[in-house]
This record gives C-alpha cells, structure tokens and sequence, in this order.
C-alpha cells in the first residue's frame, strides 16, 4: 500500500471536524478539542521551543520565524508566542463571550496583548481553512498567514516572499492530511540560502518514508526521538478506536500505546540539513527534554474524568 493510499485509509475513520474548523471565529473550535481532550499543541511546546532555541544557537540570531502546516486558528502560534498553556487556551475561548466576530477579535487581541510575548519570534500559518487563518492574522497570533491547500494546488505568488527565508517549519496535527507532496512545492520556496530545520509530530497510524526520501532528496537527514510516545487526543468512540486498531495491526504496529492512552499517539521527528544534524545529534539538542510520567497522560486523565 502506497502512503498516500495509507493516509487515506487512516482519516476515513477519524473524526471530522469540517463543520468547526472553519467558522468566523474559533470558540467552537475549541469547545469540540477541549471535550476530546486535544492535547497534542502543549504537548508539542517544550520540544518546540528547545529546538527553536538550539535553531537561534546555530544561526547566531535571536530572531526566529516559524512556518506551521495546518495552523488553524494559530493554536501553536498562542503557546509558544505568549507562553500559555492548552488548559489556559481552553479556559479562555470558554470563558469569553462575543457576539460579533469583531468583537471577538477585539476580546482576543486585548488577551494576547496582556501577555509576555517571547522576543524574536514570528509565526507564520499556512492552512486550508481561509477564515481561520484570516482570524488567526486579526487577533495578532499570526504574523502572516496563507490559506492554501498545497497537495493539489502550487503556492500563491503572492504569498511566496512569506515563506521564503522561514527557519523552523512545524506540524502538529497535519501530516497524514499533508504529504511529501506539500514539501515538494513547499521547499523550494522556502530556502533562500538557508534550508529550514523541520519539526513534525505524526501519528503512529501513518507512515512517514516518503516525506522522509523527499526531504533526503533536498539534503535532509531525519532523526527520530526514540521510546517516546505523545498523546494527541481522545478517541471519539469506540468506533474511531477500533479503526485506529485495526489500522495499527494491520501495518505490523502493537496498538497498546494507543488502547492505554485511549487515544491517538504521535511520534516526533526533526528534519535538519545533514551536516547539522551530524554537528549535533537530535540526543543531544533534546538533552534537557524530560517526557512527563505517564499518569500525567491528559487523555488517561480525560478518560478518568
């Protein structure tokens, strides 16, 4: 089977999420991650943000702009730039009330505007969903955004000159949706002299080779973080569950993370040009990463809830 053929075989019994994802603003968005308990952002965050650092270390600047696929409403984007929490982001989106999309807007810059905002880092959303990305611009968590779907379309011209010269490219929830297809009109685009490092969660249910072999034909090396599983959220229903097993099973992978956690599990992976990667191996620029105890699982505790 052909990893697209595999993709596809994943989503079909995944929950859809078409009618949310999309809308004005984002508060029913985040009302539908918050009951799956969608946890993969902050999970995300601390391996981000170590590799951001070592991305500044390396290129002997603080400033730093981030391209990230699937941005939706610029989730990622709210963690890392004004260091808040999933649980914080939920409260908020909850908590707040607007009638209009420009009250909404308002209510949300205000928020950000409170807020630390870490020095020298620019994120930049690249996404389908147009209102989503157009939002995520209004309310200040995108520094620039572009709403295209690059596994059947080429990038806009004018939104090349975003992308290009970006540092870190990030995907949390996208790959599986997004395939070495998007790297192919992606990469060119992006490197001006300098080729983005390129830092991905997946999940387990879906392969990741070809995107690996494309990313090798641009002089990449991929390394992967060992033994070490992310939760990304609660399955829906038993049904989702059995799929996410049966497809699990049937690519000769043991489905127990994803039955113990009760939910779908990611993998990270970091994509570097192959004499950074050699300079300094993925072990090492993690060294100060420590994976949370698994009782602290927020699907595990979801599911007790």
């Amino acid at each position: 089977m052909s990893e697209s053929s595999a993709y596809d075989a994943g989503n079909e019994g995944k929950r859809d999420f078409g009618s949310i994802y999309n809308q004005p603003q984002p508060a029913p968005y985040f009302e539908a991650l918050r009951k799956l308990d969608y946890a993969i952002p902050g999970e995300a965050k601390p391996l981000f943000q170590q590799v951001i650092d070592a991305r500044r270390e390396a290129q002997r600047s603080d400033d730093v702009t981030m391209l990230d696929l699937g941005c939706s409403y610029g989730i990622n984007a709210a963690l890392l730039k004004y260091d808040l929490a999933m649980d914080q982001l939920y409260d908020w989106y909850d908590e707040r009330e607007a009638a209009t999309t420009r009250g909404a807007v308002d209510l949300d810059r205000r928020f950000f505007a409170e807020r630390d905002r870490q020095d020298g880092l620019a994120v930049v959303g690249i996404d389908p969903a147009e209102r989503a990305i157009e939002y995520a611009v209004e309310a200040g968590l995108l520094d620039a955004g572009i709403s295209a779907n690059l596994e059947d379309d080429p990038l806009p011209a004018q939104d090349l000159e975003k992308v290009r010269g970006v540092d870190l490219i990030t995907a949390t929830g996208s790959i599986g949706y997004v395939t070495e297809r998007t790297f192919r009109k992606l990469l060119p685009a992006v490197d001006a002299g300098r080729a983005p490092w390129i830092a991905t969660f997946v999940l387990r249910m879906f392969p990741y080779d070809e995107i690996i072999q494309t990313l090798g034909e641009h002089g990449f090396t991929t390394e992967k973080l060992p033994g070490v599983h992310f939760p990304q959220r609660r399955f829906a229903d038993a049904e989702e569950a059995a799929h996410v097993r049966a497809r699990l099973e049937e690519i000769d992978i043991d489905p127990a993370p994803e039955m113990s956690e009760h939910g779908y599990v990611a993998e990270f992976y970091l994509s570097r040009p192959s004499d950074a990667a050699r300079q300094r191996p993925l072990a090492d620029l993690l060294r100060a990463y420590e994976p949370a105890p698994r009782a602290s699982s927020p699907l595990t505790r979801g599911a007790e809830d």
